[in-house]
């Protein structure tokens, strides 16, 4: 059985995706965070970089459905998300990361400069804010998250910090 506080933090981790706030998850949600992170680094959606932002959250997207739809109405309600995810997310973490994967790679690129797919923990923190993590929290996960002190994330440690965060223990 599923303990009350995984369930809660499972269902918090829920308004993360929910970009509109409209109460469920869809394809527009994930389509509105990457036209936030393409606006917030002044990157043309036409461009290579936006296209695979745009690839990479309809993926995401196509992955999350697949785990938390359950009714196969195109979205995923808080109560699909928790009964859904919770199962899935905690018994198959990695598959979460491996769906999550190709949207966290095109959003480095996006947030990087210098094309190594690697950010400094500033930018880092900035795609944080603008997928809606409050700004204090986001200047501690983006810190956390350069786990060998070099000032720059890549995808090797975003991915795994992603699933950890969406895929808490019970």
């Amino acid at each position: 059985m599923v303990s009350t506080e995984y369930e809660r933090r499972i269902a918090a981790r829920f308004a993360t995706f929910d970009q509109d706030g409209n109460g469920y998850i869809d394809r527009a949600d994930f389509h509105a965070a990457a036209k936030a992170l393409l606006a917030e680094f002044a990157v043309p959606a036409r461009s290579d970089r936006g296209q695979a932002l745009y690839a990479g959250a309809e993926a995401f997207w196509q992955g999350m459905a697949g785990i938390a739809d359950r009714d196969g109405d195109q979205r995923i309600t808080r109560e699909e998300f928790v009964t859904g995810a919770v199962k899935r997310l905690r018994d198959n973490p990695d598959r979460f990361a491996e769906i999550a994967r190709p949207f966290l790679h095109a959003a480095l690129a996006v947030a990087g400069t210098d094309g190594d797919g690697r950010i400094g923990v500033a930018d880092t923190a900035r795609v944080l804010r603008v997928l809606g993590v409050p700004e204090e929290v986001a200047r501690r996960a983006a810190a956390a998250l350069d786990t060998d002190g070099d000032g720059r994330i890549g995808e090797a440690e975003a991915v795994p910090a992603f699933a950890r965060h969406f895929t808490v223990p019970e």
